[in-house]
């Protein structure tokens, strides 16, 4: 194995499972598994790390690997330790500086926690799968676009016939998930649901329209006035919790987590995280619980012509503040002011969302509860292990600061 492409080791205040899966006991764990299928690990590089507040992590490895019959092959490797572990991941120990840790281990696309993701992530077996569910799709193109280890992926399936989206998430969530869609589709741009398999697939049409992203970076003339937003999210329907261990409208569980997580692999930002979340706590105030759509921000919205034409992922929405939904796009839009080339239409369409919602509460809870979001944001540096993670990580914490006040 080549010694210069092995994870490394890792500050010795990083949790146990950090120390093992981002460390050089990576390189042992994977070693004890593919050996004795005849795999030679070449080399191992994380491409994504999410750390709990309890310790436990998940990691993803890109990995290349020389086989007996003389084939090397490029391989996508997931580990999990702690109750993320799911059923049917092989179990192994890895040694940390602290002792022992139990890790479970899965190569892509075997997924124990997603047992459908093997079959969604072969063309042949989806347009097999599909047919057998009345959808020809053809000859098919596959792409994913979004990967959570052991939780969710969403596979992009393209063909002459049409484009289409394959939700692969645990098989139990299905029911939830379809009824959700059902009962949004009813009164917004929702994708409908095509059809469900029992093994954890939700199949979903593509939605003409742009990227709202896209349109603020590319085409401005796309974007819709504020107010259609603020329309869409009035006729959201009543919908029972994504997640009823998490208090509706209370803002403060998410952003102690993401801050705790923030001081463990930053601990010099620790002092100015707490200042954070003592601020916004006092700040956020008490809003009346409605319907939300939980994850708001540009990239769930397709736009055309300046109407909102479509809205996604929609697994999160249940009873919440809907204050939060805007702090959520005013957040995301405030970040991405940051990281574009041209940053004027990005600043120009935050600024006329800010002018809808001006007098809408107290002064100080909207920037409050942006700031709370920014905080949240400021994880992902990390997360996709960014080259640069740790000063990009400040600097979105010096933006939440912004948002609050501290700056």
């Amino acid at each position: 194995m080549d010694s210069a492409l092995l994870p490394t080791s890792v500050p010795p205040s990083w949790p146990p499972s950090l120390q093992v899966l981002l460390g050089e006991p990576a390189a042992e764990l994977w070693t004890a598994v593919l050996g004795p299928l005849s795999g030679r690990l070449r080399s191992l590089t994380a491409t994504s790390a999410h750390l709990r507040p309890s310790g436990a992590a998940t990691v993803r490895h890109t990995a290349v690997v020389d086989w007996a019959d003389g084939r090397t092959t490029r391989e996508h490797l997931a580990a999990t330790t702690g109750t993320a572990i799911p059923q049917g991941a092989t179990v192994v120990e890895g040694e940390g500086a602290a002792g022992p840790v139990t890790v479970g281990l899965w190569r892509w696309p075997l997924d124990p926690g997603l047992p459908a993701l093997a079959w969604a992530t072969s063309a042949a077996a989806t347009g097999q799968r599909l047919g057998a569910l009345g959808l020809d799709v053809g000859s098919a193109r596959l792409r994913l676009r979004a990967y959570r280890p052991g939780r969710r992926a969403v596979v992009e399936v393209r063909s002459p016939a049409g484009r289409w989206f394959l939700k692969v998430v645990r098989p139990t969530a299905v029911p939830q998930l379809v009824a959700r869609h059902e009962a949004l589709a009813a009164v917004a741009p929702v994708p409908p649901v095509l059809a469900s398999t029992d093994d954890g697939v939700v199949v979903l049409p593509g939605l003409p329209g742009t990227p709202m992203r896209a349109a603020l970076t590319g085409d401005p003339a796309q974007l819709p006035d504020p107010l259609a937003l603020d329309a869409l999210l009035d006729a959201l329907p009543e919908i029972s919790a994504a997640d009823p261990r998490r208090p509706p409208g209370d803002p403060m569980p998410s952003v102690r987590t993401h801050a705790s997580v923030i001081g463990t692999i930053c601990p010099s930002l620790a002092p100015r995280l707490h200042r954070l979340t003592e601020l916004v706590a006092s700040a956020a105030g008490e809003h009346p619980v409605v319907p939300v759509h939980g994850d708001f921000y540009e990239a769930q919205l397709l736009v055309d012509a300046g109407a909102v034409v479509g809205l996604l992922d929609v697994d999160t929405t249940g009873p919440g503040a809907r204050i939060d939904d805007w702090a959520t796009l005013v957040a995301h839009l405030a970040l991405l002011e940051r990281l574009v080339d041209d940053a004027a239409p990005v600043a120009g369409y935050r600024a006329r969302v800010q002018e809808l919602l001006a007098g809408r509460w107290p002064a100080g809870e909207l920037e409050a509860r942006v700031a709370g979001v920014l905080v949240g944001l400021a994880t992902g540096p990390f997360r996709v292990q960014q080259a640069d993670w740790a000063p990009a990580t400040e600097a979105r914490v010096t933006l939440a600061e912004e948002w609050a006040g501290l700056r």
